[in-house]
């Protein structure tokens, strides 16, 4: 092995990658099914960077806090990390980020198929390299802000181009062993790149393109990279495949390293490999920024987050008491436990006001903000309930579970559908808790006097909530203000990162019926809510042991809790199929969870419009009555296996079973004859072969939120989606219906509050489609780094049909900083002696940013358990002094030195010796943990 190769390896040591292959097939299902295993895909080499970069973070912070380090086995899992990382129930929210950045790496080659920037084609180097750091800068900018799905959406972006550089340029022909770092670097050379007129190529020798790059090219270290089309500048290489019209073009022949079989292909694992470190290092720079904590939420190694939305009109002094008390307990019993929310949201709203939206990772904060809420005025009685909902949505997590109070109707019910938009994008539950038993009276301030008004909430303002609730797989509970506390106490402590669902059902206007449900023996506290009055019902259970709604104290219902509306029953965990029998002529709806690792994520595909075919995940409802693709993703568990999926019609009316094909890695293809056109859930059944018997293994898992499909369809060009504060970013937009023709009425909401104008309606031909645009205005103030959910929704001609898009742009100021912190050795001071535990040595930097730099936003160890503290200098707020005191035995220490728009630098010290190492190559620290491992091993 050449040094050269053994430098690489040192660096993918903490990769475990084996090469990626950027698949073309015509078929996305093909690319499923029949990739070869040589061919390592965007996917496959994004995933493993990931699970690599994320077990670096959980080591350091062990480490930090004193504790023990063990790597997983190889290859690494997602499973596997969230175990090594000690957060094993959040597996399904670590899949689900990697689903996504994966999916935005993808989604390049359809939306980007003809710009060559964006896959470093055409030699069109520097305008790539902007597109990478650009990204890189929202990235640092939305994490810094706590915008971590518009940094994931920016990550699987730029990794695409990225990993590109090495497949579709010479850089590996060119001898190089290591990846190039200036690629995430503004301002600084990518290289020696070919003039214009500079040929490149020769023709290839018939299928031997092994040596069609000109000698002089490679002796002089000429970059450049495939031209893709139909034409190309004389003597330029083409990139190659079968769908380069060029490479038919003198000189005939390409160069791309795309797959085995590509006309480079025999260059394709060292070009795999490279990608591979190159996207480990875009990481490291990102972790560095962030720091390990921010970095490993971005990930979703975390728990979920705790989300409140709470009405602060005159009425509501009881309610917000009750939730301060129920917030000091949940904090109480679940910090320091792998419960522990990731994330607090609040939202005060009342009318008209409502928001601003409050989130911090600090508990106590959270606390001091629901203390400091007070209940006053409330003139006339609705409020906006919607609108603050509307603000967590787009400013919680996806898949998190969001919890409202308020004793009032929404006076903002305009905004239902792009509620249920948001529900159903970002499947989080919701659950309202509605106070006063509909009958209620609210404090209206008039002057200094208060008025008492009695008002009670009409059906429908109830049923709204009620089917809010239902969309998202949440409560609709109504209490009386005293029984508040028991109700919340309930609902919140029972709601664990591991919670599944095995059965959920509604019915209004009530019936009677059967359902059957599965348990299995991965599943623990079990148990069932049911809300509605008069509800009646028999469980039985699978050993054929039944016991009656009259009566609580029997052996299947182990504790039991009724509070207004809602009722808990927690029961016998018995392995098999459960029996509940519900007679009700009144509405009532049914749920049962448990916890459990497994579960399932899934997505709906659609017919790709790009050059290359295949499918892509849609963002917005499937179409209604024509077949659907489903892809399935099984979480928690490598040994579960799906035998059915079934789209089940939430009114109960039929079912649609599909057609399960597993394509590896947990994945499933599903397809189906038709997609409901009605409301309808994702069930999932399989086996799972950990159990003792194929009783035992069988397992039972339903979405939480509900679908709707439609036959309208709201779509975008992919644009930039960036623009600065006080800037007016224009988005096209096409509305299609499958269906009848008319008027359909259009309607663009956005979270921050942005001003905006679109228009209010378009005219649709049947089977037609119109095209309009939004306008949105970031006003100056904006804060660089924030994210602006849009959401778009067409509706047809009597409100039948809707469709929505949701879209995540981001404001971000121009950055002018490219340059790295530096460090500046004060002094340094040692009585080492032979017993190092009884000595310390201290170091003394000086850190600053130069002259034109954004300043020292954080300085932090990255190495050291020594003592660290930061100071300004005197007169001089640009230089940031820093001390450190250490035990002899810890006689290195690395600080890392963030700025205000997240350039990264590291220096390196040691107790005894005077040499300074300073570094900004952050993934060399990297390196050097691996020396003295063998490649196969990875990370050990």
């Amino acid at each position: 092995m050449s040094p050269g190769s053994v430098a690489l390896c040192l660096l993918l040591m903490q990769t475990g990658v084996y090469g990626f292959n950027i698949e073309l097939d015509l078929e996305f299902i093909a690319d499923f099914l029949f990739s070869k295993a040589a061919n390592q895909k965007h996917e496959d080499i994004t995933q493993r960077a990931i699970l690599n970069t994320t077990l670096q973070a959980c080591r350091a912070l062990a480490l930090a806090d004193g504790k023990d380090f063990t790597f997983p086995s190889q290859p690494f899992t997602v499973e596997s990390v969230a175990a090594a990382c000690r957060a094993p129930k959040s597996s399904k929210r670590f899949h689900q980020t990697i689903k996504f950045i994966q999916r935005m790496n993808r989604l390049v080659d359809s939306s980007h198929t003809s710009d060559p920037e964006y896959h470093f084609d055409n030699e069109r180097f520097a305008e790539g390299r902007r597109i990478i750091t650009r990204g890189l800068e929202i990235i640092k900018a939305s994490n810094k802000e706590m915008n971590f799905e518009a940094a994931r959406e920016r990550l699987g972006e730029i990794t695409h181009p990225l990993q590109d550089f090495y497949t579709h340029s010479n850089w590996v022909e060119l001898g190089n062993t290591l990846p190039n770092t200036n690629l995430i670097k503004s301002g600084t050379s990518i290289g020696n790149i070919a003039a214009l007129s500079r040929a490149t190529c020769r023709s290839c020798d018939g299928d031997d393109c092994t040596n069609n790059i000109l000698e002089d090219i490679k002796q002089e270290n000429i970059l450049t990279s495939g031209y893709f089309g139909s034409s190309k500048p004389e003597g330029k290489c083409s990139h190659g495949g079968s769908f380069d019209k060029s490479k038919k073009i003198e000189p005939t022949g390409g160069i791309n390293k795309d797959k085995m079989s590509a006309e480079h292909g025999h260059l394709h694992m060292e070009a795999a490999n490279m990608a591979a470190a190159a996207t480990s290092e875009l990481l490291e720079d990102i972790r560095g920024a962030a720091g390990d904590k921010t970095f490993l939420q971005m990930m979703g190694i975390s728990g979920k987050a705790l989300c409140f939305v709470i009405d602060t009109t005159g009425s509501m002094s009881d309610d917000i008491a009750a939730v301060r008390t129920v917030t000091s307990s949940i904090i109480n019993s679940k910090v320091g436990t792998e419960d522990e929310p990731s994330v607090y949201i609040l939202v005060p709203f009342n009318d008209p006001d409502f928001g601003p939206l409050m989130r911090t990772t600090d508990p106590d904060k959270f606390k001091n903000a629901i203390n400091s809420l007070s209940a006053t005025g409330g003139g006339d009685l609705p409020e906006m309930s919607l609108s603050g909902l509307q603000l967590a949505l787009t400013g919680a997590p996806p898949i998190s579970e969001i919890f409202l109070f308020t004793d009032a109707a929404a006076k903002d019910s305009r905004l239902r559908s792009t509620v249920i938009a948001l529900i159903e994008r970002t499947k989080t539950v919701v659950n309202f808790m509605i106070t006063g038993g509909g009958l209620f009276r609210r404090r209206r301030q008039i002057g200094n006097d208060q008025q008492q008004q009695q008002s009670r909430l009409s059906a429908s303002e109830l049923q709204l909530y009620r089917d809010l609730a239902q969309t998202s797989g949440g409560q609709s509970i109504e209490v009386t203000k005293s029984e508040l506390p028991e109700a919340v106490s309930i609902i919140t402590e029972s709601s664990s990162s591991s919670l599944v669902t095995l059965l959920q059902a509604a019915r209004t206007p009530g019936k009677a019926e059967n359902f059957t449900f599965t348990v299995d023996e991965s599943v623990k506290n079990l148990t069932l809510y049911i809300t509605g009055t008069s509800v009646t019902f028999t469980l039985i259970s699978p050993s054929g042991v039944s016991q009656q709604s009259t009566n609580m104290t029997g052996s299947l219902i182990t504790a039991s809790q009724t509070v207004g509306n809602f009722k808990t029953l927690k029961l016998k965990s018995e392995v098999g199929l459960w029996e509940m029998k519900m007679v009700s002529t009144n509405p009532y709806t049914l749920k049962v969870v448990g916890e459990s690792s497994i579960d399932f994520l899934f997505d709906f595909l659609e017919a790709s419009e790009g050059l290359f075919g295949g499918f892509d995940v849609i963002d917005h409802r499937p179409r209604a009555g024509s077949n659907g693709t489903l892809l399935l993703t099984v979480t928690g568990s490598t040994s579960a296996t799906v035998t059915e999926v079934v789209l089940v019609e939430s009114s109960g009316s039929g079912n649609v079973n599909g057609n399960v094909t597993a394509v590896g890695g947990g994945d499933y293809l599903v397809q189906f004859s038709r997609v409901p056109s009605e409301e309808f859930v994702v069930l999932m059944r399989g086996q799972n072969s950990d159990g003792s018997s194929r009783s035992s293994g069988t397992f039972q898992r339903q979405s939480t939120s509900s679908i709707k499909a439609s036959t309208v369809t709201v779509t975008v060009d992919d644009t930039n989606r960036v623009f600065a504060p006080g800037e007016t970013f224009s988005l096209p937009f096409s509305v299609k219906t499958s269906g009848a023709g008319g008027n359909f009425t259009i309607r663009a909401t956005n979270d921050r509050g942005f001003t905006s104008t679109f228009p209010s309606s378009l005219v649709l031909d049947t089977g037609g489609s119109a095209n309009g645009a939004v306008n949105l205005t970031a006003p100056v103030t904006t804060t660089s780094g924030t994210d602006v959910t849009l959401t778009i929704e067409a509706e047809s001609p009597g409100g039948a049909d809707t469709n929505y898009l949701v879209l995540r742009l981001a404001v971000l100021k121009t950055v002018t900083d490219f340059t790295e912190p530096m460090c500046e050795l004060l002094s340094r001071q040692s009585n080492c002696t032979e017993n190092c535990s009884l000595s310390t040595w201290t170091v003394s930097v000086q850190v600053t940013d130069g002259a034109n730099g954004t300043g020292i936003d954080r300085v932090s160890l990255r190495q050291g358990n020594g003592t660290m503290n930061t100071s300004l200098a005197a007169g001089n707020e640009n230089i940031t002094l820093v001390s450190y005191t250490a035990s002899c035995s810890s006689p290195i220490v690395e600080l890392l030195v963030v700025d205000g728009v997240g350039n990264v630098g590291s220096c390196s010290y040691r107790s005894l010796s005077t040499k300074v190492v300073q570094s900004f190559l952050l993934c060399l620290g990297i390196t050097i943990l691996g020396l003295i491992l063998p490649f196969e091993m990875g990370i050990n």
